[in-house]
């Protein structure tokens, strides 16, 4: 995919969009306007944001978000659900007590430990938040955090958009045949969107082919003790989402021994140990509509719930290697762990 479209401030780590055909200046500003507008609804580091607004509402409120939060909503009481709460959007408020707060303090609050996770009153998705279609209803100053599928949800919207870009002709004609869309990868600070044309199959794993074709993405599967520096695999993917998720490069300082990070279990409100980084896979198929912000949630999830819970509510491929360097790889995940 020869052209590339960077979106350098997007959802505080950039977006990436690869595309077969280039994206002119009119539909460049069309993304950007879109992205400015997911980011003053959902982003807690904006003073100007919905959910900040929500924050500071110290007797509740009901706030009316657009239409596409919808599907969001579904996410975040499906993920509430599958994992008993310990991934819920209520989880800002403990982020902000450990110091990953809008401005970035990286300063942990004198009495946080005391007031930390669901177990310490602090709200919930289920208990403390009122859902009327794309309305909610609090009672209380409730702080959300979007960021375990935020950025997913983001790229399958924008995603939708690139999808109907597609029935201009220049496009059109780069696509791959009758009802396939022109090719993208959609790369959102990690979380993966890819549309190669191909039917949404896994690629081959790559110890059996030898080698990828020519429409197939391969990754690499970062060792988080090393990040930016050395990888412990790879994946091979044709079309789908996928997403990874790991401490390593969002984390400061530390607390009774443990590190300070953004990956917490929501109902104790504290930075998980055990799980050093995941990577989950979803393939593109009908009937679901945002499979970027479900692996990037499922990514996160695999961090305090098991997969195998998880597989219970959810249709996907995922790989984990823990904090003692055990790992674990479900059957059909499109890629391998390097071994000795």
């Amino acid at each position: 995919m020869p052209y590339t479209t960077a979106f350098e401030r997007a959802m505080g780590t950039g977006m990436i969009i690869q595309s077969a055909t280039a994206l002119d200046d009119g539909f460049r500003s069309k993304l950007d306007a879109f992205i400015d507008g997911y980011e003053s609804v959902l982003s807690r580091f904006r003073a100007d944001s919905l959910v900040t607004a929500m924050g500071e509402s110290s007797h509740g409120g009901s706030f009316d978000f657009p239409d596409w939060a919808s599907g969001l909503f579904d996410l975040a009481d499906a993920f509430c659900t599958a994992t008993d709460g310990a991934l819920d959007p209520c989880v800002g408020e403990d982020l902000i007590r450990l110091g990953y707060d809008a401005r970035y303090s990286m300063t942990m609050e004198p009495d946080a430990e005391h007031h930390l996770g669901a177990v310490h009153g602090r709200p919930t998705w289920r208990n403390d938040v009122e859902r009327h279609g794309t309305t909610l209803v609090t009672q209380r100053a409730v702080h959300l955090d979007f960021g375990a599928f935020g950025k997913g949800y983001c790229a399958d919207l924008i995603g939708t958009i690139l999808d109907g870009h597609a029935g201009d002709e220049t496009v059109r004609q780069s696509a791959t045949g009758p009802g396939s869309h022109a090719p993208y990868i959609i790369d959102a600070g990690g979380d993966l969107l890819i549309r190669t044309g191909e039917s949404a199959q896994p690629a081959p794993l790559a110890e059996e082919s030898g080698h990828d074709t020519g429409d197939t993405v391969t990754i690499a599967l970062e060792d988080p003790a090393n990040p930016g520096t050395e990888a412990i695999g790879i994946a091979s993917i044709v079309d789908g989402a996928f997403c990874a998720s790991a401490p390593s490069r969002r984390h400061w300082g530390e607390e009774a021994g443990r590190q300070l990070h953004h990956l917490l279990n929501a109902v104790d409100g504290r930075p998980v140990r055990d799980v050093a980084a995941s990577w989950v896979y979803v393939p593109s198929a009908a009937g679901r509509p945002y499979p970027t912000a479900l692996a990037d949630g499922l990514a996160t999830a695999c961090f305090v719930t098991a997969p195998d819970e998880l597989a219970r509510a959810f249709d996907f491929e995922c790989a984990a290697v823990h904090a003692d360097r055990t790992a674990i790889m479900s059957r059909h995940f499109p890629g391998n762990f390097f071994t000795v």
